[in-house]
């Protein structure tokens, strides 16, 4: 069995919980745009959805990853 010190992390940091917040509003954005027939706020979804696979590794190299110089 395996102590908390010996944990990776499992993506519990502000790098990890921002990308994952951004993409759940740019899918829901996405999904509300297509039921709404609004091709604005579809593709803005769909745009935010894709940032936000930036969002975590950009953040974890400026140190808020797991182990960064910016986490808690």
């Amino acid at each position: 069995m395996s102590t908390h010190h010996d944990e990776p992390g499992h993506g519990n940091s502000v790098a990890a919980w921002t990308a994952v917040i951004v993409a759940i509003v740019g899918i829901s954005l996405a999904t509300w745009g297509y039921l709404v027939r609004a091709d604005v706020i579809t593709y803005t979804g769909a745009a935010l959805t894709v940032v936000s696979l930036f969002v975590g590794p950009v953040l974890a190299k400026l140190g808020f990853g797991v182990a960064g110089k910016s986490s808690k």
